[in-house]
């Protein structure tokens, strides 16, 4: 028998159905929520002044917040270390965590970060699955 046939051959962990559908939602409404806060306040100019100026709404809050956040590179972090938390353990919690992050990181210019933790996540997709309790 050769080698290759001899490996052990253990299950890697893969999302079932369903949970790839939550995937999906939670990366569509990550990513469609940061582009709308990217091009329709951030880079929008009479809103983007206006935001500075003072003015008071839900879309100048959530721009001053993601200004924040992103000056603190909050959602590569974020990304980051929910990517290594899932491919240490996997989890679908994580998994949607780093997917939500990491689609913010990519379309706010936390790139680096966000990317890096892209990675990690699809990689955690090639581990074995972990053991039932």
């Amino acid at each position: 028998m050769p080698n290759h046939e001899r490996a052990m051959h253990y299950p890697v962990y893969s999302p079932s159905a369903r949970q790839v559908c939550w995937l999906l939602i939670v990366g569509f409404l990550a990513v469609g929520e940061a582009l709308y806060l990217r091009y329709l306040a951030i880079e929008h100019a009479p809103v983007s002044l206006a935001c500075q100026a003072g003015q008071a709404s839900w879309l100048c809050s959530s721009f001053r917040l993601v200004i924040v956040l992103y000056n603190n590179s909050v959602f590569g972090w974020v990304a980051l270390l929910a990517a290594l938390l899932n491919l240490m353990r996997p989890s679908i919690v994580l998994i949607s965590v780093t997917l939500a992050a990491a689609g913010f990181g990519l379309v706010l210019h936390n790139a680096g970060l966000a990317g890096l933790a892209v990675a990690l996540a699809i990689l955690s997709l090639a581990r074995p699955a972990p053991a039932p309790e």
